[in-house]
């Protein structure tokens, strides 16, 4: 995720325009989108100040929280399909959500019992 310009960015631009600068010249210069200039520009407006968003949620909120009981549950069900663990646990849960705690957990997918072995040595 790329990361927010620097406020001192955002003050020059700020400042550029409020001294008459073409608003064009200013993100031509500045090398920043006139939408970008505009929201820097409304947020002052608004709010007074015009500093990054922070404290919004990073990453995903995960289905399944409870991993000890998420662990026994593949103790028991582990050789079931992913879309068969899903109906079991219910809550709404999906194959993907199952796929990606057992991930997390570190449990293989896999099923097969036996290596294959190569028939052309």
């Amino acid at each position: 995720m790329p990361a927010p310009y620097s406020y001192d960015l955002r003050t020059k631009a700020i400042e550029a325009v409020q001294r008459g600068e073409r608003k064009s010249a200013v993100c031509h210069m500045l090398k920043i989108s006139r939408n970008t200039l505009n929201l820097w520009l409304k947020r002052k407006e608004e709010t007074g100040d015009y500093q990054a968003i922070s404290g919004f949620q990073t990453g995903n909120g995960h289905k399944i929280t409870d991993w000890k009981k998420f662990r026994a549950f593949v103790q028991e069900h582990g050789g079931k399909t992913q879309g068969e663990m899903a109906r079991l646990w219910g809550e709404d849960v999906s194959q993907q959500n199952i796929s990606d705690a057992l991930q997390k957990l570190g449990v293989s997918r896999k099923k097969r019992l036996t290596a294959t072995t190569s028939e052309m040595s």
